[in-house]
This record gives structure tokens, sequence and C-alpha cells, in this order.
């Protein structure tokens, strides 16, 4: 049994935080309509769905893979590099508290979710403008004893690591070649993105299947090619806010 975390779209999101895409207006009825999509989806997926309220002077809170990792014998509760998201994290500890032991991250140490790339054993931390070197060091102190390795990796172009890369099968990446070296995956197999769909990278693996934006379809007919089972969600209005599709659910075992 899977467990995805998700939080309704904040009525302020168009004050939304920004880095690398330019503001633009977001429908907020039609992007509450898309998330909700979207949790559908993923409880196709097989997920238990735990749906917290909107959060109206967060605007950035519908994000809430930024607020935390959770592993099979530990949840570490980040530290966002955007002050103005850091109070995110509370109530998403208050429901992992019920799962899993709970470890944080301190200042000056910041580490963002969307920056934090797991495959297998080995956890990959993205150096962005929302994840350090401090939060980086502090990550691999708590997780090395169960057994995980913590990997920096540099990061360009792009808001966080997993703009650039995601885990769409056992030992297969989906990989912007322009935003991550590639090589530091090791020899693991890849899919390029197409060139004309730079930030179709992101991709949500859950179980088998793979919830995919349907923004990316020169990509999308890329996995497709290789028989993977692509499930199509819109996100569009989220996009606008420089979110990916697996920035709105934080997914883990039972």
């Amino acid at each position: 049994m899977w467990i995805a975390i998700t939080r309704s779209v904040s009525p302020a999101i168009a004050r939304c935080e920004l880095t690398h895409v330019e503001r633009a207006p977001i429908d907020l009825g039609r992007a509450r309509l898309q998330h909700t999509a979207y949790e559908e989806a993923i409880a196709r997926a097989g997920c238990r769905l735990i749906r917290l309220p909107a959060e109206p002077a967060l605007p950035d809170s519908v994000f809430v893979e930024d607020t935390a990792i959770v592993l099979d014998e530990v949840a570490v509760v980040l530290r966002s590099g955007a002050a103005s998201r850091r109070a995110e994290s509370d109530s998403i500890a208050g429901v992992l508290a019920r799962h899993r032991r709970l470890e944080r991250i301190e200042l000056p140490g910041t580490v963002d979710g969307g920056d934090v790339l797991r495959i297998g054993r080995m956890i990959y931390v993205g150096r962005s403008g929302r994840s350090n070197e401090a939060g980086r060091a502090q990550l691999g102190r708590k997780l090395a004893p169960f057994g995980y390795r913590v990997k920096s990796v540099e990061v360009t172009g792009c808001l966080h690591l997993k703009s650039a890369v995601t885990q769409i099968a056992p030992g297969l990446i989906l990989v912007n070649p322009g935003w991550v070296d590639p090589g530091t995956f090791g020899d693991l197999d890849r899919i390029e993105v197409h060139v004309r769909e730079p930030f179709a990278a992101n991709a949500l693996l859950i179980g088998g299947t793979i919830l995919y934006p349907a923004a990316y379809p020169r990509t999308r007919e890329r996995l497709e090619q290789r028989r993977l089972a692509v499930r199509s969600v819109d996100l569009s209005e989220l996009a606008k806010a420089e979110g990916g599709i697996t920035c709105s659910s934080l997914v883990f075992r039972a």
C-alpha cells in the first residue's frame, strides 16, 4: 500500500515563488480542478490519499514534496531554501509523525524535497538555489545509520534536481542532459527528453505506473516506445507556478 499526502491549492498561489519561469496569470479554479484530477490519478495508481486543506497564507503550499522526504525507516522534515516556504513543513510533520520517526534539517542547512532523488540506497541531492551543502551534510549524517549514501549533484538551468531527472523504472531514469550530467548516475539506463521539451524530465513513478504531464507528448512517445505504462495528467496551471508532476504529492509506502 502506498500513501500520498496532498494539499489543496492555496488561494494565494498567484504570489508563488518563481525562479526560472516568467510570471503568468494562474486560473485558480482551473488549477484546483487539475489538482483534483491529479489526486484521482494518484489514487488510481494505488495510493491512499491524505488530503490537507489549503493554506491561504502560504502561496506555494500545494507543492508538498518540498517539505520532507520519507523513507521506509525514517522521515526527514526539510528546511526550504526559500524563507517564505519554511512554515509549510509544520502541518506535514504532524501527519508524518503518525507514520515514521522524524528527523529535521536545521539552519544553516537547507534542502527542498524537489532536490532529493532516491534510487535504491543512494540519495542524490541537487546543489541548487534551494538546497545547500550544509543541508546535504546534515541529511547524510541522519541517513547514514540506515545504510543510505548521500551525494551532491550539480544542477543548472532549473529549479530542482527532479526538474532535470527522475526515475521511471528500476534502473531507468528520464533526464535532461542540458541541466544535469547523466554520468552522475553511473551505468543506469536513461531516456533523454525531447530537445523541444526541456521541462519534460519530471515524472512520478508509483508502483509500475508513471504519471506524466500532458504538456510533453514528444517525450511521452519515447517512454511508450519502451513499453512503459504512462498516464497523462494536465497540470498546466500549476506549471505556471514552477510546479512539476512530482511536486504536489508526498508519496511513500504505508
